[in-house]
C-alpha cells in the first residue's frame, strides 16, 4: 500500500505543499471557543494552519451585515455559491444567515451591543505543582460603543524576562540581563470605524488578496487590517533554568514551571482606510500603514558579524554567538533559552489600492517596505542564512492581485516581487492562482504557485516554502446533514514535499456518528530537505522532516442527549525517518466526554495515549495525558473557565538515555466579564 499510494501521488498530480490556509475546514461542527478549539488542536483533529485561521476569524468577528464575500466564505460550513444565494436573498428575506446557522457560527459572527459603552475583560492565569514563582497573569480588555470608537489592549505579569540584548564593551561578548520579573504591555489599540472609512492606532494585524504579497492575519481571505490583541494558549511546562545547567542550583536544572504568556508580535503604529464608490458598482478601497515594532528574535537566526570571520559571514556559515547572563559580579554563564526578546526595532510601512467592479470582480496592487535596525548597544548583527528576514538591510514586496466569478467559476491570482539587500541576492518572483468551482454543498479548487530564487517574504503566506513549481487540490462535497467528505493533496519542489489527506463524517444518526480518516506524507522524495530542527515551531517540524508517514484514524462519536457526548478515536501511522532503514509504527488513542447544562455550563474530560514507537520505550514520546476543563456562565456578564492537564510519561526508566520526565499537573483559570 506504501508503494502504491506514493505512485499514485507522483504519477496523479505534481501537488503543491504550502499549508493550506484556507477555508473549507478539516471539521464543520462544534468550533466554540478558543478552549474548544485549542483541544481540537492538541487531539490532531484541526490542524495548525486551521486552528490558526478559526482563532483569527472568531478574534476579529465577522459582521454578516457589512461582511464581504470572502469574509463569509471563511466561516466554517459555507462555499462560495452558498454565499452568493445567501448575499442574493438576504434583502427579501432579513438576513444572509438561516437561524440554525446563525445558532451554530455565533462564536465567529460579531455581536452587536445596544447603544451606550460596552465590552469586555478576560483575566487568565495559570500554573503547575512543580512552579518555584508566582503564576503568570494575563488581562485583554476590549470596550466601545461612543461615536464608532473602539480601543483594547493586552497585559501581562512575566516572572521570567529576560532583559535587553547588548555588547559588554571589553569582551565584545554579547549579554543580557538575569531573568526576572515585568509588567508589560505588549499590545494596544484605538479604532474608528465609520461608513466608508476606518483609523486605526496601535498593534494590529492586515493582509491583501491571496495573502502572498503581504499578510500577518490568518485569515483564508483578509481584506485590510485588523485590531491586534492576542495571546498564544499555554500547552506544556518548560524549564525553570534558562541558563546552561552550571548556571543553575540543583534544585532548578531539572525543574519545570508554568512558562508566562506569549503573544504574535504584528505592526505596531498607524492604519487607515477609505472607501468610495466612482459610479455604479465601481469601488476604490485605499488603505495605508506605517509601523515602528521591536521584535524578538531566536538565537540560532542570529549572526555576530563582529566575531565571525569574514570568510565565514561571507559563505553564511557563521554559527549562532554565545549570549552570556551574569548570575555574579564576576561569574557568567552561557544563556540556554532560544528566543532573546526586542533584538531589533523595524520601521515598515506600505498599503493597498483595490478596485472593485463587482462583488466578483477585482484588481488590487499591493506593497510594503521595511528596515530591521540594530541597536548600537548589540554592535554589528545580521540575520543567520534561512532565518526569516534576509539579511544585509532593508526589504520589501510588490504585489498585484485579481479575482473574476462567473456562474460556479472563481478564479483568484497574485503575483509578487520581493526586494531584499542579501548579498547575491535582491529578492525574487512569486505567483499563486486559485481556480474554484462550487455548488450547493460542494467546492473544487486546484491552485499553481511558483517560488522562484530569492523570493524572501517574511510577512506573505508561508515564508518557508521551498522554491520552484506546485500545485494543490482540494474537494469538498457534504450531502445535507448526512455526511461529509474532504480531500487533499498538496506538494512542491520536484515532489521533495507531498503531502495528502482525506476525511469521510457520517452523521445520519446522533448516536452513532462515525469517521475515518486518512494521511500521507512524503518529504524528501526527490532530494534532501533542509530542515530548521529544534528551532523549528511545532508545526513546522512535520513539514520540512525528511522521510514518510502514512496514517488511518477512525473516530466514533455519540451524542447520548441534549447534555451528554462521548468520543472514541484510535489512529495508527506507519513512518520511515531519513537515515533509519527500518519503518515505525505510531499509535494514538482517545476516549473523551462532555457534558453541558444548556448553554450555562460545560465540562469535558479526556484521556488521550500517545506511542511514536510502539517497539520500544526508550528514544521518542509516549505518554498518557489527561484534560478536563470547564465553563460556567454563573451571570450574563460573568463567564468562569477553568483547565486541569496531568501528563505521565511512559518511557522506560531502566533503558532510556534519558529519563522520563516526572508527572507534569498544569492548571489554567480564566475569568471573562461583559459590560
Amino acid at each position: 500500500m506504501h508503494r502504491f499510494l506514493g505512485v499514485l501521488l507522483q504519477v496523479g498530480l505534481v501537488v503543491g505543499a504550502w499549508a493550506a490556509r484556507a477555508a473549507p475546514y478539516e471539521v464543520e461542527q462544534d468550533l466554540g471557543d478558543e478552549a474548544e478549539l485549542f483541544a481540537l488542536l492538541e487531539d490532531g483533529t484541526l490542524s495548525a494552519e486551521s486552528w490558526a485561521a478559526l482563532v483569527s476569524l472568531r478574534r476579529s468577528g465577522v459582521d454578516v451585515e457589512r461582511a464581504s464575500r470572502g469574509a463569509l466564505h471563511a466561516l466554517p460550513g459555507l462555499t462560495y455559491s452558498e454565499v452568493d444565494a445567501r448575499l442574493g436573498t438576504a434583502s427579501s428575506r432579513g438576513g444572509v444567515l438561516t437561524v440554525e446557522e446563525s445558532r451554530r457560527l455565533a462564536p465567529f459572527l460579531v455581536k452587536h451591543a445596544s447603544e451606550g459603552v460596552s465590552g469586555e475583560a478576560r483575566w487568565m492565569t495559570a500554573f503547575s505543582l512543580s512552579d518555584s514563582l508566582m503564576p503568570p497573569l494575563a488581562m485583554q480588555v476590549r470596550a466601545g460603543g461612543l461615536a464608532g470608537v473602539r480601543v483594547g489592549l493586552l497585559a501581562t505579569w512575566a516572572r521570567r524576562r529576560l532583559g535587553a540584548l547588548h555588547r559588554e564593551p571589553r569582551s565584545q561578548v554579547l549579554m543580557v540581563e538575569a531573568p526576572g520579573a515585568a509588567l508589560l504591555l505588549p499590545k494596544f489599540h484605538g479604532q474608528w470605524m465609520g461608513t466608508n472609512a476606518h483609523v486605526l492606532a496601535g498593534t494590529f494585524r492586515l493582509g491583501f488578496g491571496q495573502r502572498l504579497t503581504l499578510d500577518t492575519t490568518s485569515l483564508p481571505s483578509p481584506d485590510g487590517f485588523l485590531p491586534d490583541d492576542g495571546v498564544r494558549p499555554l500547552g506544556e511546562l518548560e524549564r525553570e533554568c534558562l541558563l546552561v545547567e552550571a548556571g543553575c542550583d540543583a534544585a532548578a536544572r531539572g525543574a519545570e514551571v508554568t512558562p508566562d504568556f506569549r503573544w504574535d508580535e504584528g505592526f505596531r503604529g498607524v492604519a487607515g482606510k477609505v472607501r468610495g464608490s466612482l459610479g455604479g458598482d465601481v469601488v476604490l478601497t485605499l488603505t495605508g500603514f506605517g509601523s515602528y515594532q521591536s521584535r524578538s528574535l531566536q538565537r540560532s537566526q542570529v549572526m555576530d558579524v563582529l566575531s565571525c570571520p569574514p570568510a565565514s559571514v561571507a559563505k553564511g556559515t557563521c554559527e549562532a554567538p554565545e549570549v552570556l547572563v551574569p548570575v555574579a559580579p564576576s561569574r557568567w554563564e552561557k544563556l540556554r533559552a532560544r528566543t532573546l526578546p526586542g533584538v531589533f526595532r523595524e520601521w515598515a510601512g506600505g498599503g493597498n489600492a483595490t478596485l472593485e467592479v463587482s462583488p466578483r470582480a477585482r484588481v488590487g496592487v499591493t506593497g510594503w517596505g521595511a528596515s530591521p535596525v540594530w541597536p548600537e548597544e548589540v554592535g554589528r548583527l545580521d540575520f543567520q542564512p534561512g532565518a526569516r528576514y534576509p539579511a544585509g538591510g532593508a526589504l520589501g514586496a510588490v504585489g498585484v492581485d485579481a479575482a473574476w466569478g462567473l456562474g460556479p467559476v472563481d478564479l483568484f491570482v497574485e503575483g509578487s516581487r520581493s526586494f531584499d539587500s542579501a548579498p547575491g541576492g535582491g529578492g525574487g518572483w512569486a505567483a499563486l492562482q486559485r481556480a474554484v468551482v462550487s455548488g450547493t454543498g460542494r467546492e473544487l479548487e486546484v491552485a499553481l504557485r511558483y517560488r522562484g530564487r530569492g523570493f524572501v517574504n517574511p510577512y506573505g503566506d508561508t515564508p518557508s516554502e521551498p522554491e520552484g513549481l506546485g500545485v494543490r487540490l482540494r474537494y469538498l462535497h457534504r450531502h445535507a446533514e448526512t455526511w461529509r467528505f474532504r480531500g487533499q493533496v498538496d506538494g512542491a519542489a520536484g515532489l521533495t514535499r507531498l503531502r495528502a489527506s482525506a476525511r469521510v463524517d457520517w452523521r445520519a444518526s446522533t448516536w452513532l456518528q462515525p469517521s475515518l480518516q486518512l494521511g500521507a506524507r512524503e518529504s524528501g522524495v526527490g532530494r534532501a530537505v533542509a530542515c530548521s530542527g529544534a528551532d523549528a515551531e511545532p508545526e513546522e517540524l512535520d513539514t520540512c522532516s525528511s522521510g514518510s508517514r502514512y496514517e488511518v484514524v477512525t473516530q466514533v462519536r455519540s451524542v447520548l442527549a441534549e447534555s451528554v457526548e462521548v468520543t472514541a478515536r484510535y489512529g495508527a501511522a506507519r513512518v520511515v525517518e531519513r537515515g533509519r532503514p527500518v519503518a515505525r509504527w505510531d499509535g494514538r488513542a482517545l476516549v473523551g466526554m462532555t457534558l453541558r447544562a444548556g448553554e450555562a455550563a460545560r465540562l469535558r474530560a479526556r484521556v488521550q495515549w500517545k506511542d511514536e514507537d510502539l517497539s520500544e520505550r526508550t528514544r521518542l514520546r509516549q505518554e498518557l495525558r489527561t484534560t478536563m476543563d470547564a465553563a460556567w456562565t454563573a451571570l450574563s456578564s460573568l463567564t468562569l473557565r477553568g483547565r486541569y492537564a496531568w501528563v505521565l510519561d511512559l518511557k522506560d526508566a531502566r533503558r532510556a538515555a534519558t529519563p522520563p520526565e516526572v508527572p507534569r499537573h498544569l492548571f489554567q483559570f480564566e475569568v471573562e466579564t461583559r459590560f
